[in-house]
């Protein structure tokens, strides 16, 4: 909880010495850290014209889409566009065998035709105070107070809490309708309360089919050159107030504080380029041994997904049902199961551990020049490795049942009925209605499950993880010897007597057995799971807990070592700007990537026997027609996507890249493999970010899906 004391002035004196194009900024930091470069690169907006809580700023029009992603409002309707594979589950849950809006693509002609979809949200950030002097200061005021008694820390732990409260009301207080939120930076060396309004009336108003957005699939994700126009579209609803609320067909277009405009412009090597949006997790501070870790558990990740996705894949191209309900299972299980792979081997080519041993020798000499350091600092490496080690093999264990048996559905079912049950009679309900409200609460699992593809799955999964187990982690209490025992006909018994595999099956077994529901070969199964993943959840919880105060020591001795240079924290999914220009790269010798791909690209591609290259028949008209409108570039040709280098990760899908006017050139979607490792180590020279062009999703929603009414609706500068 210290404050980084004087770190700030250090960082605002030498930021200019860091590359332009590396780091996920604070965005209440960006005029002490960042505008002189800024403005070097091109940016001709202020610092106040990004960020700002008194005024209308870009960051008005910036929002976190559905937790995962981000999305930006380009109307001042409350028109949205982000990704397309960050609206894909929510297109998926709207889709049908007669209605499969991910295969075809949809249009909303009227706003009566735009589709409300349930459990999607969107959220605006208001504001960011910085408590970390707050806090520090309670922290010693309490200890001061309290010295010599008992339960110091959780009295002192106390005083924190109340000075937060202060501060946590007054800010309820002045944003009506908002949540706010601790958060911590720099491994928990700087807290800020975040002020943020969520939306949960949203409702899809178009994308193109999937051999537009999801062009290339599992082939192109994470390569270049790329050819994919992976966006979608929805709009916020709210109350006549303008308020959040549920869905009503009372309910009005968002009238957003501010909404970007969008340039049709075009892009030239060089030309400036920033990113706003709310990028997941970078683990940039961490050690050489954590990184091996990583690795280690990515290799049963891996291996696991190779296994599920086989059978998912082969159900989903044999029955069109089945490709509707798992698009998004497979899509979300594929996405990381092809970074992990490609973060293997970026961390041999780049040599990412060596490279991370080698600063942490250089800090540990650093460390070992002056008593005062080695005092607070002398054990933190040591510690980080211990800490390692001292969970090692059982998150191993753990790694392994999570991503095997952990993914068989019935099991998933069996265990959620059974928490959802206890939570209810805890309310005071009765067992019958505790089962009921369960059932309830798991119901929407069925909506998107088939009984064949979990059966398959089971088996493979099944025999896969008997095959890397230890012995000590084999399943018990199945009615035989899980060494032994036959596993497709142990399934298939499982399959074909269970209440578990359909919703109205389970129902009828509720009202006729009660909790008799929970003997049952799939809940035996799921039971037999779950104690092999509880067996292990003690020892990581405690041994996450001593890492992670090791790694808040070892951050907050980076900071001071590296003392003068601008440092930004780690990726935490709260919104950060990036800064750089459109640039290509080469990616080994006599190799050079220009910029930029264009629709013959996708033409050069077209298989119309292999599902992840099929060109739609308009599409190749409007390409053959040269019939591009106001989209084409000078010469003639339809852009798709470009290169930049700004420093992005998972959770910026969707994010706006934008000129140096804060207009809306593009939008970013990937990252290239050539630098997989980029969440561990930037790397100037390698890494790049794969956008759409924003010419190319105009294109199509114009050209392509004939909805020139939403284009009308947008501010467009040309």
């Amino acid at each position: 909880m210290k404050k980084i004391i004087c770190v700030l002035a250090a960082l605002a004196v030498f930021a200019g010495s860091l590359r332009a194009d590396e780091g996920m900024w604070m965005l209440p930091l960006l005029k002490e850290l960042n505008s002189d470069v800024m403005k070097q690169l091109g940016c001709r907006l202020t610092p106040e014209q990004i960020y700002s809580i008194n005024n209308s700023s870009l960051k008005d029009a910036i929002v976190q889409f559905g937790g995962g992603c981000t999305g930006e409002i380009i109307s001042s309707e409350g028109l949205l566009v982000t990704n397309h594979h960050c609206g894909y589950g929510s297109i998926q849950k709207l889709s049908s065998v007669e209605h499969d809006y991910l295969n075809d693509g949809y249009w909303a002609m009227s706003r009566s035709e735009e589709l409300p979809c349930k459990g999607l949200t969107v959220t605006f950030l208001e504001n960011m105070v910085d408590v970390t002097e707050i806090m520090d200061k309670a922290e010693r005021k309490a200890r001061k107070k309290f010295a010599g008694e008992e339960d110091v820390e959780a009295k002192v732990d106390k005083a924190v809490e109340e000075a937060l409260e202060v501060v946590k009301k007054q800010l309820e207080n002045d944003y009506p309708h908002c949540e706010v939120d601790l958060t911590p930076y720099y491994n928990m060396n700087v807290f800020y309360l975040l002020v943020t309004k969520t939306y949960k009336d949203i409702r899809f108003v178009g994308a193109p089919p999937s051999s537009i957005g999801k062009f290339g699939a599992d082939t192109d994700n994470w390569m270049w050159p790329r050819h994919t126009g992976d966006f979608s579209m929805f709009r916020v609803y709210a109350d006549k107030d303008n308020n959040p609320a549920d869905y009503s067909p009372e309910n009005v277009p968002l009238s957003p504080k501010n909404h970007l405009q969008i340039s049709l412009k075009g892009i030239k090597e060089g030309d400036y380029t920033m990113i706003m949006g709310y990028p997941g997790r970078t683990t940039r501070f961490q050690t050489s041994p954590e990184l091996e870790f990583q690795i280690e558990q990515n290799d049963i990740r891996i291996a696991a997904r190779t296994v599920r996705q086989d059978v998912m894949l082969e159900q989903m191209l044999a029955d069109a049902k089945v490709k509707i309900q798992y698009a998004s299972k497979y899509s979300g299980s594929s996405n990381g199961w092809k970074k992990w792979q490609g973060m293997k081997l970026a961390f041999d080519k780049l040599d990412i551990i060596e490279r991370a041993r080698e600063e942490e020798a250089a800090f540990a000499e650093w460390v070992g020049k002056k008593s005062k350091r080695q005092e607070e600092y002398g054990k933190v490496l040591e510690d980080l490795s211990e800490g390692v080690r001292g969970f090692r093999k059982e998150m191993l264990s753990y790694t392994l049942a999570t991503e095997s048996v952990g993914r068989i559905e019935l099991v998933g079912f069996a265990a959620m009925l059974k928490n959802e049950f206890g939570k209810n009679l805890k309310t005071g309900n009765d067992t019958l209605a505790s089962l009921e409200a369960a059932l309830e609460a798991i119901s929407p699992l069925y909506d998107d499950y088939s009984q064949t593809v979990d059966r398959n799955e089971a088996k493979a999964l099944l025999k896969f993880y008997r095959e890397n187990a230890s012995a000590e982690d084999y399943l018990q209490g199945l009615g035989e010897d899980f060494e032994q025992m036959d596993i497709d006909s142990y399934v298939d018994g499982i399959f074909e007597n269970t209440v578990f595999s359909s919703r109205e099956a389970l129902g009828k077994a509720i009202a006729e057995k009660g909790v008799g529901v929970f003997d049952d070969q799939a809940a035996n199964l799921s039971k037999s799971v779950y104690n092999i993943i509880y067996k292990y959840v003690g020892t990581i919880r405690s041994a996450s807990s001593a890492l992670a105060n090791a790694r808040q020591l070892y951050t907050k001795g980076l900071l001071q070592w590296k003392k003068g240079q601008a440092m930004y924290p780690d990726a935490n999914f709260t919104m950060r700007l990036t800064y750089g220009t459109v640039r290509g790269y080469s990616p080994k010798d006599a190799v050079m990537y220009r910029y930029y791909t264009t629709l013959d690209g996708v033409m050069e591609k077209e298989d119309p026997d292999n599902w992840e290259f099929v060109v739609p028949a308009k599409l190749k008209q409007l390409w053959q027609d040269e019939d591009f409108g106001e989209y084409a570039m000078d010469n003639g040709k339809m852009p798709v996507a470009f290169l930049s280098n700004n420093d992005i990760t998972g959770g910026n899908s969707g994010s706006p890249i934008m000129n140096a006017d804060g207009q809306l050139i593009g939008l970013a979607f990937d990252g290239n493999w050539e630098s997989m490792s980029s969440d561990v180590m930037f790397e100037p020279d390698l890494q790049r970010c794969i956008n759409v062009d924003i010419r190319y999703v105009l294109f199509i929603v114009d050209k392509f899906g004939g909805a020139r009414h939403l284009i009308d609706e947008m501010d467009i500068v040309k």
